[in-house]
């Protein structure tokens, strides 16, 4: 190693302090700034129409967008997308557990399923199921293709709303099953052996091991489905079913008032599609436990991080 001598010390040091001294311009990027400031002035110009055009009628968008029957198609939308949700998600892991079995039958069972509900059109679907009793007048519980011991007709039994839920809820289940399957697949299958190595009962490898992960994988996915089958209820105005998109033909078609009746059924489904947002975050970030360092912050310990830092940089 060879010794610096004093003349090549100083120089460093001089070196040294002129790095020192020089002063650090941040990156410029002018054509990002051109386009934030584009992008900005189109917002303004949409919301400055909103405000000034007088086509929007926005008196009538107030007179209506709380009304009764407006809360009341609200409420059936989300009765709806309820009952979806719940019946297509549970028969959907079902499917997907079929999908998964080593059995065969009962995977090409499933696979038709899949194959037949995804294939066919929702509105099909649904009328479909409203007409029911023109094919089948009667159901009966008996000995297959021999007598029935119990009876009854399909018309008492399958009104409008049962036939929205049962085929909104089927047509769900074809989607969910997939997005469970995946989800399942994902999980590394090096983990249930070394479970099964350690004696873990297979109920237990599934309830603490597999559907903790999948979830990770499937609440995106499945979160999209809930926001498509929350928009997609209004497909049942051809049933004549009082949801949100119905009522609001109903209203429009008595007034003429079609802009402002349709923008109430608009902030109606951002405001609920908003919400089923923030409760897939919560979803999400509980499940994110174990995944990550440190829990992912929520909206409101951000925004008061920000507000600190903010002081902070005033101070």
């Amino acid at each position: 190693m060879t010794a610096l001598t004093p003349e090549k010390t100083l120089a460093l040091r001089q070196s040294d302090d002129s790095v020192e001294r020089l002063t650090i311009v941040p990156h410029r990027r002018p054509w990002r700034l051109v386009a934030g400031l584009a992008a900005l002035v189109l917002v303004v110009q949409f919301a400055h129409g909103l405000a000034v055009n007088p086509g929007w009628d926005w008196p009538t968008f107030r007179a209506f967008v709380f009304s009764d029957s407006i809360l009341r198609a609200v409420g059936m939308t989300i009765q709806l997308t309820v009952y979806g949700t719940v019946l297509g998600f549970a028969l959907g892991a079902v499917v997907a557990a079929l999908r998964l079995s080593g059995s065969p039958i009962l995977r090409t069972i499933a696979w038709t399923y899949v194959w037949a509900f995804r294939s066919i059109p929702l509105i099909v679907q649904l009328v479909f199921w409203f007409n029911l009793s023109y094919l089948y007048k009667r159901f009966g519980i008996g000995i297959p293709f021999g007598p029935s011991f119990v009876s009854f007709e399909t018309m008492d039994l399958l009104g409008a709303l049962g036939a929205a839920v049962l085929g909104l809820a089927l047509h769900q289940a074809a989607y969910a099953a997939e997005i469970i399957r995946g989800g399942v697949l994902s999980v590394d299958a090096g983990q249930l052996e070394a479970a099964a190595a350690l004696g873990i009962p297979k109920f237990r490898q599934a309830w603490r091991i597999v559907v903790p992960q999948a979830m990770r994988g499937i609440l995106p996915n499945a979160a999209n489905e809930v926001v498509s089958l929350f928009k997609g209820t209004s497909i049942v105005y051809v049933m004549a079913i009082g949801e949100l998109f119905y009522q609001v033909q109903v209203i429009y078609g008595r007034t003429g008032r079609v802009v402002p009746l349709l923008m109430v059924a608009t902030v109606w489904y951002v405001l609920l599609t908003t919400a089923l947002s923030l409760v897939q975050y919560y979803v999400e970030r509980y499940f994110a436990r174990g995944s990550e360092r440190s829990v992912p912050p929520t909206p409101w310990q951000r925004l008061r991080a920000a507000a600190t830092e903010f002081k902070e940089k005033r101070a």
